[in-house]
């Protein structure tokens, strides 16, 4: 199975599947020197562990707890490839033996089948969300490279179910449910997942990330523009149907004099999103990833089994009624691959 490492200079290879011993994988390309420990990885972690989405989380509990192998000497990064693993503690893998041989609608199991000749039914295996727990861990070590860079990423819901946040005020965003970025948008939320849970039904969403103190110059400007790896990054998460950058779609249905951002001191707009030409502009990067359902419902949907014959499925087991919030800290992770990437490619072209 090939496309399990992510990056050109600072790069991920992950391994693991949702009712495996572990998850885990391999960074290489850390510069020595960068302030690092399993406390800090475990923060970013939390946010995105099973049991930690509130209302919308699933029923599996699992600690998420990292364990750092190598790489790492008296709290820093020593320049050599940092290896860690993540134990998986609460499968259940008896959920999925009544409806092992049914493909799921809306998820990997058709196509999976169709490349390998053979899939595991448990949760998914390799195609489970749970796999992202390992670009978790590896997003935190590109973080705490950044931090060092002045360069700081944040990442927020502003739409769930249908319903928009009206305002964004990102301070405390993380701690509230949902990653609201408007506390007074909460109990709207709150009641849309509980109507979609009654129905047995899922609900999806927009998470916002945003990245500041990225300096003017960052990024190529042919096939590796910033915001093209940007795009193949979120896009790479399992949740995610659709990218945009600064306007993104909102701009084809603009003037190019409401679109165009005037260069001035100070900035009066960010349409761009912080990126011309696939080189950062030094304004913040504005990115917006768009998160469909959570395609395990309690509603009999019309499939397939393995050979072809017409079937009804209802998915059990445990399962969030939204990748929101916990995708939040994965999309940020991402982003945050991509700068560190980018960053040092770009002292290496200098």
């Amino acid at each position: 199975m090939s496309g399990n490492t992510f990056g050109t200079v600072f790069r991920l290879t992950t391994y693991g599947e949702s009712h495996g011993p572990a998850l885990g994988g391999v960074v290489d390309g850390c510069p020595p020197g960068v302030p690092l420990d399993a406390a800090l990885i475990q923060r970013d972690l939390d946010r995105r562990r099973p049991g930690a989405g509130g209302l919308t989380g699933t029923a599996r509990k699992e600690p998420d707890a990292v364990r750092l192998l190598s790489g790492v000497f008296e709290g820093a990064t020593t320049g050599t490839p940092i290896g860690f693993v993540i134990e998986n503690t609460n499968q259940r893998s008896r959920d999925y033996e009544e409806a092992k041989n049914l493909l799921r609608p809306g998820h990997a199991d058709g196509t999976y089948l169709a490349k390998y000749g053979r899939r595991d039914y448990r949760g998914g295996g390799r195609s489970s969300g749970r796999e992202t727990a390992a670009r978790v861990a590896g997003g935190a070590m590109a973080g705490a490279f950044l931090t060092g860079c002045g360069i700081e990423v944040t990442a927020y819901t502003v739409e769930f179910g249908g319903i928009p946040a009206t305002a964004v005020d990102i301070a405390g965003a993380a701690d509230r449910p949902f990653c609201a970025p408007d506390p007074a948008i909460v109990p709207a939320w709150e009641a849309r997942a509980k109507e979609a849970m009654a129905s047995g039904d899922s609900l999806g969403g927009i998470v916002e990330i945003t990245a500041t103190g990225v300096p003017a110059g960052l990024g190529e400007p042919i096939f590796d523009k910033l915001d093209a790896r940007l795009a193949y990054a979120l896009m790479g998460v399992g949740a995610v149907k659709g990218v945009e950058i600064g306007n993104g779609f909102a701009a084809a249905r603009l003037t190019g004099s409401a679109n165009n951002d005037p260069i001035v001191t100070p900035p009066e707009s960010n349409h761009a999103g912080g990126i011309l030409g696939g080189i950062a502009n030094g304004q913040p990067i504005v990115a917006r990833a768009a998160i469909k359902p959570i395609p395990s419902i309690a509603v009999p949907q019309r499939t397939t089994d393995i050979a072809g014959n017409p079937a009804t499925i209802v998915v059990g087991g445990r399962h969030d009624r939204s990748a929101i919030p916990r995708v939040v800290p994965v999309l940020r992770a991402m982003v945050q691959l991509v700068l560190a990437d980018m960053t040092l490619l770009q002292r290496t072209v200098r």
